[in-house]
């Protein structure tokens, strides 16, 4: 039974009703749909597209609301659930797991009131602050003890879960709370621990009760909690509640541990909010007396903090009342009145501090000179703060203002090397006084929460011995100011919040992906799951990323990509840093690249200046921060610092007694975590750990760092989660007034995509179920990944367990294993052991899997075992205590013959005493004695005294000594345990200091040797360069000497003046040409420039078309991969549900068997008694003979009465006669007497032998009657039984006739399915040809088209022997060839496209024939089933003929006893009449008999008459009894006859049945051989068509060879010309060489020409080998389709162009040549 406190949500019977198939029959035929579009979801039908002729990637579907047809996307279409999924619990049931089916499962649940679903392993809720009534303690109980398969989702179900868990696993547990602030995680989070507390209970001390609990929550909700633009009382600051408990399950302690309190929203917070609530619960104080001694009863007007009391009268009331209840829960938590007091002294005093103010910053220069009370703008209100704090206002002016003649710099921890003292006299931004005013006030703050903190933890901690923990996160939701409606940006704190939910959110992706899947690789274990992207990665690392070398310290910019906190504290640190340098280096390292097209990038810019977006919850969160004023965060405040030190220097000493108590305690975490004090071992060990995460490696030196800080404190809180189990709760906004759904420059990035519609109007039915917030649900839901995990819970195996554990724990439920092994056995391997309780089991093959050390369970499985082992144990439990309470009785029963005996014993014993107690020497005895043993006995009593009283002295002296040594050891545990902790810190930060210092020096000694190398370097380069120079020197000076040596020569003046001018003419002539070849090289560069831009536009183009393409079908391929697997697991559900189908048939048989063999008793039962029957009727029969017997003797004995009245008659008629007859007379009557008293001792023992009869008699009726009844109950019993085995039977019928059913319908989907297969095969074959075809066709025109351009390289080349090579016709050539290329590679692609599609098709028949032989498997099944039903019938049958033919005996029998029963009856009559005549002979006879007393006749004759009557009467009394006997036996067999009348028309009426139901059978099986035969024939066509389709990729496959051999002859032809054409290049140069200098014009032009040549063909070499050396690479480079001639063939008959080709071609080869003519006779 599960239990559902918030509704009664409607029970899914196992055996569905004809009205729900038939329901869900026309649900499944109308292919109901969900249409995504902006606004949400609507339900549609789709029609039928085989009808439609729509485009690729189209379908129609007509709206269910409003009946319109719509042309949409494949993509917007999702399929739809049934009405029965609803209201499902939990959204991983869903028959199809897809967003718009989760939103509406989401919706309805919401609309009915049910807040809770389960996702999986997690909990989904949805504003838990309604409904009080679902949050009740009777509620609780009713959730307690339970399983989780046994719960309805709800909160408390969370709690019990991981509470059952740790108390089985003894580990602990911990409930992390994500989602939005105001989506209810902090009254879930008080839901969590009211349950804990009033479930599990505290121990003797009350550690942890229902009031300290709801003062716990009173107090932090007015410290912690503060009015927001999104929640009315928002949590500021993030906790970990913890509760120890001890071995029996009960509370023994507990403790919280805060951080990240946003301090600075006392002094500053955002435009529209308001401070924490403590200050206007102060300010609406009601007491008189504390608001005179607070200085409360005259306000300020004015306050720089922003504390101004409430307006509204109401309001007031309200918080006065809040006020009064504070102080109440501060008294339950042991907070005194002067702890109290003291609180409320420090918080008055920051509220006259912001009434102070501080100067503005046109006065700084001028107050800086004078002394620091001046700093203040209202002195008296600064002299009031001083007052309440307990110092001077000097004092508190020099606390606040000292630092401001320093510039108020930032401490730099730039080095380990440079102590806190030195690095804050360095230069920085300065600070304002109004910034100091702000850092004390927080400061302030600071230290009262940390104070308060502990206060509690004080009154919740406890030294009891605790074994495990339970910890409650709660931490603040994610802030979104555009989500309230709000233009402002986001802060800095909301940032710090929005990164620990990211930190959380990244923990869950962890736990539900990351480790699963790498535990299924470990265990080898396949699973087909998708890569996650890893977008929340992303943006944790756009704020916490850190360098690799965080501690080598360099004010320049590094590469290495940091994330903000890290940047912000470098940004700092350079003089005339901004937030737009910030900026600039944050984007430089994490914002959108232009050669970046893979993801999505976490940042994005604002078109506001200092503003960024950054994307949360997986980029659908998008949050724009404004980051002015962000630099000061990184600065040290030295009046933060110095607020622990004015309060522990204060004069009041309530205030300096708390604060001095916690400044001896170690402060390694001061300012970050609060709640480290806890008193527990368990509260010890989390505070070690969290003082590890500040102390170990890079935190050591950076601990000090406010923005590392942020950091370092949420690693502290993912650390401490990380070492227990987690259980996730996820908390969505249902609603958000002012959400405007997407940012303004991230429109793309938002959670509506592109492909979405945009419908003009919404469902109404979806409008009126409840206002909910379909966008906003939706933006949740895929944020948090849930759809994911649900997949990844569905597809997997969540449940795992050891292999020695599982077979320990579920040994129990295979019994013969355990009788087989033996108890004690060991067990040599574990999985083997396991596999073999598997398979006893009977467990489905797919819902389990054998790992390498463990075994691992689909979801659900190992719940179903666990309660079967419930039950197994129940039933043992049972069994044992049964046989306790007969061991108990047994004994009880001994003692009580004990205390009989010793009863006895004592009754003895005092019988004797009174015997002897009047004995003298007795009395004399028992007075004597007693004195003899006083003496002894008093003795005795002192010594025993005395031994006491030492004892007792020692007992006293060694508890005193013992408490002394456990407080010593205590103490001495404590000091140990301090020590520790600060030998760790020490040392982890000596190892850090070394492990830097050495990398420091490393860093040094390297930079040293590379400057040292340089230097060499530089000096060796220098000196080179100065003899470089003197050798330039030397040669011009030599050359100049020359040249004047030569002028002077007038010899051979005029021959070196010639060349000199022919060399100057030469050079002019030079520069023109290249001058010229320069402008045409730079003008063809230019054009191919263009082309190549054109070119790359189209590419990019098509790269970005191909981009959309890609992500369309990766988006269609993720959704139908997901309907395959919600497919898959559907088939394995049913499969499950047959293999236990199959378990009660299985069972159901044995039941029957069983049935039958007790029928077969039951006859032999029956034939024994109809034995017994026959012989109780012969036993009638003789007793039958005796009574005729009887009556015979009867009929002789009334002719002696008639005769003895004759006699009478004679006698009385003879009283005359003599005395002589008298005496006659007398003698006879003395004989008569004899005679007569012959007869009674004759009659005496017949009446003996009589008695004896009828004794028997009765015996036998009283056993008849026994056995009858006995009979009959048995009779009864098994007719329930087999009323009951009837009533089975017909249900299980009736279920396999559902299923059949539902086995028919899943046949004609498939064979649906199977049509539309054929025809996208049909189609697609269609296509495959049609683009073999257009392929062909198209290479063969790149073939001709190759083959042309070869001719025409062929007949260049010829040309290029006699005259000088075209420039022009070779870049035409290079064209062509890359053309040729591009076309040849497209044709690959198209052929590669061609063969997935026919692998697709493959796959897709493959399919199709496991869904046929899966159709035969079934059909075999239901053919399987027939021939049982059969066999069922004719046992039926037979047995419906053995209860006929026992009917028509009964009938007979029945009949019989009828007419035994008439014969009796007239003999009745008979007895009867003779009855009435021996009445009447009787009444004569008493007359006749009272006459002759009167007539003094003898009486003995009279007697003896009497005697007979009373024989008579007896034997008539006798025969009655025999009449009712009889009547008794008809009624009997006519209640029998009418049983079995009614027992033969049941038969009848149930063999009817049977038979229809044959028939039906018969029917659907001949359907079903139909179908087969169909499919079979629609495979065999399928075959047909892959058959084709082979045959066709055969053909192409070979064409494809061939092409490639073409191509590889063509590579040769091509290496063979290059070669050619290099030889002839080298015979040129040297005819150039011994040319004439009269043709040196045209020897140079053709020299640069053949250069460019060379240059072109020295480019090309290279691939073109590559090419030809690889075949391979052939396939698949551009060049594949070109064709070499035939070996045999030369180049000169190779000639595929036709006449028009070569003359064109010649004709342009001479224009060109024409022209270049005519520029060498213009260059001449």
């Amino acid at each position: 039974m599960r239990l559902d406190p918030e509704a009664a949500s409607p029970a899914l019977s196992q055996a569905k009703t004809e009205e729900q198939i038939a329901a869900e029959e026309a649900w499944y035929e109308t292919e109901k749909v969900w249409l995504v579009h902006k606004d949400g979801f609507s339900l549609a039908s789709q029609l039928k597209s085989e009808e439609l002729s729509l485009p690729e990637g189209k379908v129609r579907v007509k709206l269910d609301h409003d009946g319109a047809i719509l042309d949409v996307d494949e993509d917007d279409v999702e399929k739809a659930n049934a009405p029965s999924c609803d209201r499902l619990e939990d959204l991983a049931s869903l028959v199809y797991l897809n967003e718009p089916s989760v939103l509406h499962t989401l919706r309805q649940r919401y609309g009915a009131s049910l807040l809770h679903t389960y996702a999986g392993p997690s909990l989904l809720v949805l504003s838990p602050r309604g409904a009080p009534s679902v949050y009740s303690e009777k509620v609780m109980h009713m959730f307690k003890g339970c399983r989780r398969e046994d719960m309805a989702p709800h909160i408390y179900a969370v709690a019990q879960t991981a509470y059952r868990a740790m108390l089985m696993s003894r580990q602990d547990q911990s409930i992390i709370l994500l989602g939005s602030s105001g989506s209810g995680k902090t009254t879930s989070c008080q839901h969590l621990v009211q349950y804990l507390a009033t479930i599990a209970g505290t121990s003797g001390n009350k550690v942890f009760s229902a009031e300290k609990w709801q003062a716990l929550y009173t107090l932090l909700e007015a410290f912690g909690n503060s009015p927001t633009i999104m929640n009315g009382s928002a949590t500021r600051f993030s906790q970990i509640l913890s509760l120890d408990f001890d071995q029996a399950g009960q509370v023994a302690s507990a403790s919280i541990q805060t951080m990240l309190l946003e301090k600075l929203r006392v002094a500053r917070r955002p435009a529209s909010e308001a401070t924490f609530n403590i200050f206007y619960y102060l300010l609406a104080c009601g007491d008189g007396t504390l608001r005179t001694e607070l200085h409360l009863n005259h306000l300020a007007e004015n306050n720089v903090f922003g504390i101004v009391p409430l307006a509204k009268p109401e309001e007031k009331q309200k918080a006065a009342q809040q006020f009064s209840k504070l102080q109440t829960a501060m008294k339950v938590l042991g907070i005194s009145s002067d702890e109290q007091k003291a609180c409320w002294l420090i918080l008055a005093a920051i509220y006259h501090l912001g009434a102070a103010g501080a100067t503005r910053e046109a006065l700084e220069e001028q107050a800086a000179a004078e002394a620091g009370r001046k700093q203040f703008a209202r002195h008296e209100w600064a002299q009031k703060a001083a007052y309440l704090l307990g110092c001077s206002l000097e004092e508190l002016s020099s606390a606040i203002f000292k630092h401001q003649h320093k510039g108020g710099t930032l401490q730099r921890s730039t080095s380990f090397r440079q102590g806190p003292e030195e690095s804050s006299l360095g230069d920085g931004p300065k600070l304002s006084a109004l910034e100091y005013l702000e850092g004390m006030a927080s400061g302030l703050y600071s230290e009262l929460f940390t104070l308060l903190i502990s206060l509690v933890n004080r009154a919740l901690k406890s030294t009891q011995h605790s074994l495990c923990s339970m910890m409650i996160v709660d931490t603040p939701g994610f802030q979104n100011p555009e989500q309230a409606g709000s233009p402002r940006g986001a802060s800095f704190e909301e940032l710090c919040h929005n990164y620990t939910q990211d930190r959380l959110q990244k923990l869950f992706h962890e736990r539900t992906f990351v480790q699963e899947l790498e535990r299924y690789k470990e265990e080898n274990i396949e699973l087909a799951f998708d890569d996650l992207d890893s977008t929340t990665d992303d943006s944790v690392a756009a704020v916490d990323q850190a360098s690799h070398q965080p501690l080598v310290r360099s004010l320049a910019h590094a590469d290495e990509a940091r994330g903000l906190l890290w940047l912000l504290e470098e940004e700092a640190l350079v003089p005339g840093a901004t937030e737009d340098t910030l900026l600039e280096r944050l984007f430089s390292y994490y914002g959108p690249q232009e050669a970046d097209k893979k993801g999505q990038s976490p940042l994005l810019r604002s078109s506001r200046p200092h503003h960024f977006l950054l994307g949360h919850s997986h980029n659908t969160n998008w949050v724009e921060y404004n980051v002015a004023g962000w630099l000061s965060y990184t600065k040290q405040n030295p009046a933060t610092q110095n607020a622990p030190r004015l309060l522990q220097d204060s004069q009041k000493k309530i205030i300096s007694n708390l604060f001095l108590g916690r400044a001896g305690s170690t402060m390694v975490l001061s300012g970050s975590i609060a709640g480290l004090e806890g008193g527990s071992q368990l509260a010890l060990r989390r505070a070690t750990s969290m003082r590890k995460t500040f102390t170990t490696g890079m935190a050591a030196v950076k601990k000090k760092s406010l923005c590392i800080q942020i950091k370092l404190q949420v690693d502290a809180l993912i650390d401490t989660i990380k070492r227990s189990k987690m259980h996730f709760v996820h908390c969505f906004l249902p609603v958000a007034e002012g959400w405007a759904g997407e940012p303004r420059s991230a429109s793309s990035r938002r959670v509506s995509s592109s492909s979405e519609l945009d419908l003009p109007q919404a469902d109404p039915c979806e409008a009126g179920l409840l206002q909910l917030d379909v966008p906003l649900l939706r933006a949740q839901l895929r944020g948090s990944r849930l759809l994911d995990a649900m997949r990844m819970y569905r597809q997997g195996y969540p449940d795992h367990m050891v292999f020695s554990e599982f077979r320990r724990r579920f040994d129990v439920l295979a019994p013969h294993l355990t009788k087989k092994h033996g108890r004690n056995y060991i067990v040599v391997d574990e999985k083997r052991a396991v596999e073999e309780l598997l398979e006893s089991l009977d467990l489905e093959k797919s819902s389990w899997c054998m790992g390498l050390s463990r075994v691992f369970f689909r979801a659900g499985t190992l719940a179903r075992l666990e309660e079967q082992r419930d039950e197994q144990t129940s039933r043992h439990l049972t069994l044992f205590q049964a046989a306790c309470r007969g061991y108990l009785a047994r004994q009880q029963f001994k003692k009580r013959k004990i205390q009989d005996l010793a009863i006895r014993c004592v009754q003895k014993n005092i019988k004797k005493n009174k015997g002897v107690k009047d004995w003298p020497w007795w009395k004399l005895f028992t007075t004597v004695r007693p004195l003899i043993e006083v003496q002894l006995s008093e003795e005795q009593i002192r010594n025993k005294d005395e031994e006491i009283q030492q004892l007792r002295s020692k007992l006293e002296k060694v508890e005193k000594e013992r408490n002394e040594l456990r407080l010593n050891s205590d103490r001495l545990e404590t000091r140990i345990s301090e020590l520790t902790s600060e030998l760790t810190d020490e040392r982890n930060t000596g190892e850090s200091t070394s492990q830097l210092l050495d990398a420091e020096t490393a860093e040094r000694l390297r930079a040293e040797k590379e400057m040292k190398e340089l230097q060499t370097q530089y000096d060796a380069l220098k000196k080179q360069m100065e003899v470089m120079e003197m050798e330039v020197m030397e040669a011009r000076l030599i050359r100049a000497a020359e040249v004047n040596a030569e002028v002077d020569d007038d010899d051979a003046g005029g021959e070196w003046r010639l060349k000199y001018e022919r060399a100057v003419r030469e050079v002019d002539f030079t520069k023109k040409r290249l001058q010229q070849e320069l402008e045409d090289k730079l003008e063809a560069e230019q054009q191919s420039k263009r082309q190549l831009e054109r070119r790359i536009g189209d590419l990019q183009a098509d790269s970005d078309e191909s981009q959309r393409a890609l992500q369309q079908l990766k988006k269609k391929c993720q959704r139908l991969t997901a309907e395959l697997q919600d497919t898959k697991l559907h088939l394995e559900g049913q499969q499950v549900r047959n293999h236990e189908l199959e378990k009660k048939q299985r069972r159901f048989d044995s039941e029957l068997s069983q049935a039958h063999e007790e029928a077969q008793r039951e006859k032999l039962q029956r034939e024994k008694l109809q034995r017994e029957k026959d012989m109780l009727l012969a036993e009638a029969f003789s007793l039958k003979q005796q009574m005729e017997e009887k009556d015979m003797d009867i009929a002789g004995f009334t002719q002696k009465v008639v005769s003895l009245e004759a006699e009478l008659q004679d006698i009385s008629s003879q009283e005359s006669k003599d005395e002589a007859s008298l005496a006659k007379v007398k003698k006879q009557l003395r004989d008569l007497e004899a005679k007569v008293k012959d007869q009674e001792e004759e009659l005496d023992e017949q009446a003996g032998t009589i008695q004896m009869l009828e004794q028997a008699k009765l015996r036998l009726e009283m056993e008849m009657e026994r056995m009858r009844q006995t009979h009959s109950k048995e009779m009864e019993s098994r007719d329930e039984e087999v009323e009951e085995a009837r009533q089975s039977c017909q249900k299980k019928l009736k279920q396999m006739e559902v299923q059949l059913e539902e086995e028919y319908e899943d046949k004609q989907k498939a064979l649906r399915e199977k049509r539309e297969l054929e025809s996208k095969l049909a189609t697609l074959s269609d296509q495959v040809s049609q683009r073999d075809f257009e392929s062909e066709k198209r290479l063969r025109k790149d073939l001709k088209r190759t083959k042309a351009l070869l001719a025409d390289a062929q007949i260049m080349l010829d040309h290029l022997k006699n005259n000088a090579p075209s420039k022009r016709e070779i870049a035409q050539l290079k064209n062509q060839l890359e053309e040729s290329e591009f076309t040849c590679a497209a044709a690959v692609k198209a052929r590669k496209a061609m063969e997935v599609e026919i692998e697709d098709l493959h796959l897709q028949i493959d399919d199709i024939a496991k869904a046929k032989t899966a159709l035969e498997e079934q059909l075999s099944r239901l053919q399987r089933e027939k021939n049982e039903i059969q066999n069922r019938l004719e046992e039926d049958q037979e047995d419906m003929n053995e209860l006929m033919k026992k009917h028509k005996a009964a009938v007979a029998q029945a009949s019989r006893d009828l007419a035994q029963m008439n014969d009796l009856q007239a003999q009745l009559e008979e007895v009867n009449k003779e009855k009435q005549e021996l009445q009447e002979k009787l009444q004569a006879l008493q007359s006749q008999v009272e006459f002759l007393e009167q007539s003094m006749v003898d009486k003995s004759l009279v007697s003896r008459q009497e005697a007979k009557i009373r024989e008579l009467e007896t034997r008539l009394e006798f025969e009655r009894t025999q009449v009712k006997r009889l009547e008794s036996l008809a009624n009997r067999l006519k209640e029998n006859m009418e049983k079995l009348t009614e027992e033969r028309d049941q038969h009848i009426a149930a063999e009817n049945r049977e038979k229809e139901q044959n028939k039906r059978l018969q029917r659907q099986l001949r359907d079903t051989k139909e179908e087969m035969g169909e499919l079979a024939r629609k495979e065999a066509e399928a075959s047909r068509k892959k058959h084709e389709l082979e045959m066709d990729l055969e053909s192409l496959e070979a064409a494809n060879q061939s092409l490639q051999a073409d191509l590889k002859l063509a590579f040769k032809r091509i290496g063979d010309l290059q070669a050619a054409i290099e030889d002839e290049m080298e015979s040129d140069e040297n005819e150039d060489l011994i040319n004439s200098e009269g043709d040196s014009d045209v020897d140079s032009e053709l020299e640069d020409r053949v250069d460019g040549v060379k240059s072109w063909l020295s480019k090309n070499k290279g691939p073109s080998k590559a090419a030809s050396d690889d075949g391979s690479l052939k396939s698949s480079s551009p060049t594949s389709h070109w064709k070499s001639p035939p070996p045999g063939q030369s180049d000169d008959e190779h000639d595929p162009l036709d006449g028009t080709s070569k003359t064109r071609y010649s004709h342009n080869y001479l224009s060109d040549n024409d022209t270049e003519a005519k520029l060498m006779e213009t260059d001449a």
